[in-house]
């Protein structure tokens, strides 16, 4: 029999895993706690999991626009089970393997710590369960009396449940997923071959990087894992494993199935990883493909939580993704960011950054002045902003202040250089302006703008045409679509970039860079109307301004392609 995923049928190996999660224990067995050994992991087996549930929810009532939020929750350990899904020890995409063998390691460390604290560990490597027809775990799965409550269709796939017709589903993944270099995908296949493994489905086990306990289950038939749930009480389910957008969602113990019979589940979305090939829609990177089925599932199936929660350090991340992090505040109703900035962060940096929106409540909404979610920007590299004289809660300013007074960059479209301001209205109370916004943070002087209707012409500021923002943007044909701001005179240390005029006006700075006051790289531009992002120019101005203010290099070739 294969015991290689048996760790506790070898005494040293039983060893080595019990001290590793001993020493999880922290201070609550430090030498100076005088708790002995068994009354510690006592005190341990009734720690509740602390958790921040993240989901998305309408900006306001049937609004298609969504915010992420967070609700902090408390699960008993005991009334919760974690499933780990097809952790395969092989598969069929080279890179596939290699990301399951890069999380499997802290994985294990989540499953050390919940089993620890009492939860229900149960191992689902589907079409895998020959090598464990006489483990422990295997045969309790098997015994576990039939539920009174069985789900109809709990042993079926399922594709869909009724919240997710709501939705689009974001990406294309008729192809498999697959997302290895054609001749590293040969080489692999040949190597599985000469192991004696079908090239198109190798596993044949659960991958050893994960240790499996007597006191586990092992199961991937839904009935089974279902009866198990029943049996133990378990109101609590967290879904680790591969991959988040087929077998995680569709298996008969998958995400779709718990949410829709009842349980509280959790997906763990930095313990998971996606089928995407970045060759097919929506063409972006493979992580940012991660990213959209994760939000698919914040909205229509169920929270998520990340791995830090259950046993402290950073959020996982593979080490091929170095995407920074920009966060786009979309809040306004004039020009209509909240979809021009979506297409445009989708088109033009879904395969080199990782992005985050926050939007304004609806006009409509009872409480305009509000951003559900800033808190995203705790983890940023990046903020955009596109609002238009909004007030906040004061928590909510306070995350903003804190981001750019630690000098961290900012891109301002159109109406950023008015984003926090009344102009001299009263604040309601309890919230918070940033009337000096524009001055202290873009360098700039916005004191209102010329009519609507002439389109604006741009050039080129003098002795601004190598600055790497401008790097081979086509200017010849370019004009400004809203009415032309008047922003005059600059501060000191900022530098134009481009002008704009109309018939029979002064000359007017569009785009500028800055250094302001506390340390941060900053780019704003007066463009933004929702026709500016018809024109190609203005959208590889934006996004060159994203990459020069994040710190990377110009690029040499236009983003979407």
């Amino acid at each position: 029999m294969d015991t290689r995923n048996q760790p506790c049928h070898h005494p040293v190996r039983w060893l080595v895993g019990l001290l590793g999660a001993l020493l999880s224990l922290g201070n609550l067995i430090a030498p100076q706690d005088s708790l002995q050994g068994a009354e510690a992991i006592a005190k341990v087996a009734a720690k509740p999991f602390s958790l921040t549930l993240r989901k998305r929810v309408p900006s306001a009532e049937k609004s298609p626009l969504f915010n992420a939020v967070q609700e902090k929750q408390e699960w008993k350990a005991k009334e919760t089970a974690v499933i780990v899904c097809d952790m395969w020890d092989l598969h069929h995409c080279l890179n596939a393997t290699l990301r399951g063998g890069e999380m499997a390691p802290r994985m294990n460390r989540v499953l050390n710590e919940a089993r620890l604290r009492g939860a229900t560990i149960i191992h689902a490597p589907s079409s895998c369960m020959a090598p464990y027809k006489n483990h422990p775990g295997r045969k309790r799965a098997q015994a576990a009396p039939a539920a009174r409550n069985l789900p109809k269709d709990i042993s079926k796939w399922c594709y869909s449940i009724p919240s997710e017709e709501q939705g689009e589903y974001p990406i294309d993944q008729t192809d498999g997923g697959e997302d290895d270099e054609a001749e590293a995908h040969r080489k692999w296949a040949e190597t599985l071959k000469g192991m004696g493994r079908n090239p198109r489905a190798p596993w044949k086990s659960q991958t050893d990087l994960l240790d499996i306990h007597d006191a586990d289950i092992i199961s991937d038939n839904g009935i089974e894992i279902w009866n198990v749930l029943e049996e133990r009480e378990i109101k609590n389910v967290i879904l680790v494993g591969v991959h988040t957008n087929m077998c995680v969602l569709g298996r008969p113990f998958g995400l779709r199935q718990m949410a829709k019979n009842g349980k509280n589940v959790v997906l763990m979305r930095d313990m998971t990883d996606t089928m995407y090939n970045p060759a097919r829609k929506p063409y972006v990177s493979h992580f940012t493909g991660t990213d959209l089925i994760v939000e698919h599932i914040e909205k229509w199936v169920c929270p998520t939580i990340t791995s830090d929660q259950v046993i402290g350090g950073k959020v996982f991340q593979f080490k091929h993704d170095q995407r920074p992090h920009v966060v786009m505040v979309s809040a306004e109703r004039e020009y209509k960011t909240e979809t021009t900035l979506p297409i445009f962060a989708l088109k033009y940096l879904g395969k080199e950054f990782r992005v985050s929106f926050v939007y304004g409540n609806d006009i409509n909404a009872k409480q305009r002045n509000n951003l559900p979610g800033i808190s995203v920007l705790d983890d940023a590299d990046l903020l955009l902003v596109s609002a238009r004289r909004r007030v906040l809660p004061k928590v909510q300013m306070e995350t903003i202040r804190k981001f750019i007074e630690a000098g961290k960059p900012v891109v301002g479209i159109r109406t950023a250089s008015h984003a926090f301001s009344l102009r001299g209205k009263e604040i309601p109370a309890g919230l918070a302006d940033w009337e000096n916004f524009d001055a202290e943070v873009f360098g700039g002087h916005y004191t209102g703008h010329h009519g609507v209707g002439p389109k604006v012409a741009l050039q080129v500021t003098k002795g601004a045409s190598a600055h790497p923002i401008l790097n081979k943007i086509d200017t010849s044909q370019w004009q400004g679509q809203g009415s032309l701001y008047l922003v005059s005179p600059l501060a000191k240390s900022a530098t134009a970039l481009l002008h704009g005029t109309v018939p029979g006006k002064a000359t007017e700075p569009i785009a500028w860079v800055n250094t302001n006051k506390f340390g941060g790289r900053v780019f704003y531009t007066s463009l933004g109307h929702p026709d500016d992002f018809k024109n190609p120019a203005t959208n590889q101005l934006l996004y060159q301004a994203i990459r020069w203010a994040t710190g990377l290099p110009a690029n040499q070739t236009s983003a979407n392609k």
